[in-house]
């Protein structure tokens, strides 16, 4: 069989995702059922579900069990396989957070740094992966009640570190309704670095940003925010990531995909081009130094 292996600098998420791929493939390949590779394992149906799923890492000698289960003997693959186990149970840079954030959020976070392409539509603020440190820090501040604001904004500021690097091949493409971009956050100095900020952003290779200017009307997910994460590996479907007041929903299925990607496709050609976006956020700046 072909295995698709992660990049030697890949983190815990990347690891989890493949080897949950390659194990759920060698099962059905071998006409067992979930609960049979629970039972070798002695562990739960759930379990393995979210082992095949890419949601937990798995023990080596969890492998090598199943491995024997699905009488899968080729040794220089079996190899691969208890190699790339033994990256899954490695936590990511993020859980010093943990604190800070709920579990649900933590999984976002690894799925979002093994992304190598995130689309995202935002209505309501300007995408948390474009914003400055003192925008950020005013827009957690008035959603947060527990005093763990300033690591959370840290968190924020880490997770964009990626899209600073100029060897890093993840691109991020964002559209933006003009409410969300126009939205006044803290004071107007902190607008103006935020908008000069979006501005010294778009200039990199990998990152495209677009705005929704009101003279649009109604568009396809008007008031939905979301986020499309795509993988390097053909193997790894795209993730829609959909967050609400209590927690998030992924959806992995492509009759659900499919559908944000046409959506997010028609948002990109009711925005201003990334050239035209340019022009409103310096028109913007000027209006506000002006005002």
């Amino acid at each position: 069989m072909s295995i698709t292996l992660p990049d030697p600098e890949a983190g815990p998420t990347v690891r989890r995702l493949l080897l949950g791929y390659h194990m759920r493939r060698l099962r059905m390949d071998a006409g067992l059922s979930r609960a049979d590779a629970a039972d070798r394992v002695q562990g739960s149906e759930s379990k393995m579900s979210r082992v095949e799923r890419g949601q937990v890492g798995v023990k080596q000698r969890d492998v090598v069990d199943l491995l024997d289960l699905y009488n899968f003997t080729e040794p220089q693959q079996r190899k691969l396989f208890i190699e790339m186990a033994s990256g899954t149970t490695k936590p990511g840079w993020w859980k010093k957070f943990h604190e800070a954030l709920p579990d649900w959020f933590q999984s976002y976070v690894g799925l979002e740094e093994a992304a190598s392409l995130i689309r995202t539509y935002e209505s309501q603020f300007v995408p948390g992966l474009l914003q400055t440190e003192e925008y950020a820090r005013t827009v957690i501040a008035a959603g947060r009640q527990d005093g763990k604001v300033e690591e959370r904004v840290e968190l924020r500021m880490q997770r964009q570190q990626r899209f600073a690097r100029q060897e890093e091949k993840a691109k991020l493409w964002a559209v933006v309704d003009e409410a969300a971009a126009r939205r006044p956050v803290g004071k107007p100095e902190v607008m103006r670095k935020q908008w000069q900020r979006l501005l010294d952003l778009v200039e990199s290779s990998n990152i495209i940003l677009q705005i929704i200017p009101f003279a649009a009307g109604a568009h396809a997910a008007e008031a939905t925010s979301f986020t499309i994460l795509r993988y390097p590996y053909e193997h790894l479907h795209d993730v829609v990531y959909l967050e609400h007041l209590t927690g998030k929903v992924l959806l992995e299925t492509s009759d659900h995909t499919e559908v944000y990607a046409k959506a997010i496709t028609n948002l990109s050609v009711a925005a201003d081009s990334p050239e035209a976006t340019k022009e409103r956020l310096r028109s913007m700046i000027k209006d506000l130094d002006e005002a």
